[in-house]
């Protein structure tokens, strides 16, 4: 069973570049494993699992069936760092947070694509 979670965080970042934007890899793209992601974040292997499992962190499964993840999967799990300790959230509250983060910059956006941008600075 999906976690519909995830699949509106991927369905925003399809959207959220238009119809014109298509990307081709000319270089394939660097995955990076578990432990060099725990090396780089610091931040133990078995968390990376939780928050894999809870939709916190996207990654995909190799051929040998271990886990493989973007270069910026570092950089995603010290914003969930951050709001756990920063707003003491738990980890239901994370993914709430970062799913509309990821919709208000979505809008924004759209906004500055349309050209119809407010005259207040936005507040993120």
């Amino acid at each position: 069973m999906s976690d519909p979670r995830a699949e509106a965080r991927q369905a925003s970042r399809l959207t959220a570049g238009g119809p014109s934007r298509v990307r081709y890899a000319i270089v394939p793209v660097p995955r990076l494993s578990l432990q060099t992601v725990a090396r780089r974040s610091g931040v133990h292997p078995d968390l990376i699992r939780r928050f894999v499992a809870l939709g916190l962190v996207e990654a995909e499964r190799d051929a040998s069936g271990g886990l493989v993840f973007e270069p910026t999967a570092p950089a995603a799990l010290a914003r969930v760092q951050r709001l756990r300790t920063g707003l003491c959230l738990n980890y239901a509250s994370i993914g709430l947070v970062l799913d509309l983060l990821d919709r208000i910059s979505m809008l924004e956006a759209a906004l500055r694509r349309a050209g119809t941008r407010s005259e207040t600075p936005p507040w993120t």
